[in-house]
């Protein structure tokens, strides 16, 4: 078998491939907005003195975090519509399922990052005279995202990649877009190492932002 790899064919696919790039990082930015705000309300929650709010919280942890994210949206796109009573868009459910996916692995980070803050922090901004929302919101929160920062950008790098499954409720993104090309042309090989480079392109930037990032703060530390 005489196989040469087609160059041609590969820098064919990137117009195809750059048009399906807006939709994967719509789909990351929109879900893992919404994740981040599942993720901080349920990270709260494990914290609660209340057993039933922590309980629920670890639930809704447990069943996502226990599960794929492709039978995650399978489970939306095919089975929420015969309880729903009606259809849901392939967008919506991939906003979706990376929402609720990414929020409950945030919703540790959180817990994490805000049980990680010295109690004294909170009894400080009380003997100050803030209440227990305000000494949260200015003294807890800022310093607990410092140390989230990291690992908050870790979980976008990963949402980002799990868009890859999306394919298959026919949303346009980087892999459904390659499909599409590869079909027209049956250069997989040379057509699915384009789209690996893509995702390497997004997920380096990240982790390039990511690691500025901690630098900066550990700097920032040393003065």
């Amino acid at each position: 078998m005489n196989f040469q790899f087609d160059w041609q064919a590969a820098f064919a696919s990137v117009p195809a491939l750059l048009s399906g790039l807006p939709m994967t990082l719509l789909i990351s930015l929109v879900g893992v907005v919404i994740g981040m705000m599942l993720g901080v309300a349920f990270g709260l929650l494990r914290l609660a003195p209340q057993w039933y709010l922590r309980a629920l919280a670890v639930i809704y942890v447990e069943v996502f975090r226990g599960t794929p994210v492709l039978v995650q949206v399978l489970f939306i796109f095919y089975g929420l519509p015969s309880l729903l009573g009606h259809p849901l868009d392939p967008l919506t459910a991939a906003i979706a399922s990376i929402a609720l996916n990414s929020g409950a692995y945030i919703s540790e980070v959180v817990r994490g990052g805000v049980g990680s803050i010295d109690r004294g922090q909170s009894d400080a901004g009380l003997s100050l005279g803030l209440g227990p929302v305000q000494s949260f919101a200015y003294v807890i929160w800022p310093q607990a995202l410092k140390r989230m920062a990291p690992a908050l950008g870790n979980q976008m790098i990963t949402s980002i990649k799990d868009t890859s499954l999306f394919s298959v409720i026919g949303i346009g993104e980087l892999v459904r877009e390659g499909q599409t090309f590869i079909a027209a042309t049956f250069n997989a090989l040379e057509v699915y190492l384009m789209i690996g480079v893509f995702y390497l392109a997004i997920t380096l930037t990240l982790s390039l932002l990511i690691n500025l990032y901690e630098k900066t703060q550990l700097q920032g530390r040393a003065r």
